[in-house]
């Protein structure tokens, strides 16, 4: 299920870790591996946008740490750690991707995007 809202807002260019472009809310499930982890945590996000996402997660971790991110629509997406407070991280995509590939139906007849 993705619960959906709009944020279609951006803020100013800032130092790393600050919105730079409109992101939507959500929540769906998604897998973030740390480097040298044999599996990775499962995490809600919150939101996501081209450059990164926001997610619960509840265990420690270093801002800088390079991590995989696996969404499903978009697969595994590589990105390092821009901040982590109170139980939530957010991560900033090595790559953009398209964020409209996760809101895609799942399942057979899912119309093309």
């Amino acid at each position: 299920m993705i619960e959906t809202g709009n944020s279609e807002y951006a803020r100013a260019p800032g130092p790393r870790g600050r919105r730079t472009r409109p992101r939507d809310s959500l929540l769906l499930s998604a897998t973030v591996q740390r480097l040298g982890e044999a599996e990775g945590r499962t995490v809600r996000v919150r939101n996501l946008s081209a450059i990164g996402v926001m997610a619960d997660y509840d265990a420690a971790i270093t801002v800088d740490e390079q991590i995989v991110v696996n969404i499903r629509g978009l697969g595994s997406v590589a990105g390092r750690v821009a901040w982590a407070r109170k139980g939530r991280i957010g991560i900033m995509f090595d790559n953009e991707v398209d964020p409209l590939k996760a809101r895609r139906p799942i399942g057979k007849g899912a119309p093309p995007l």
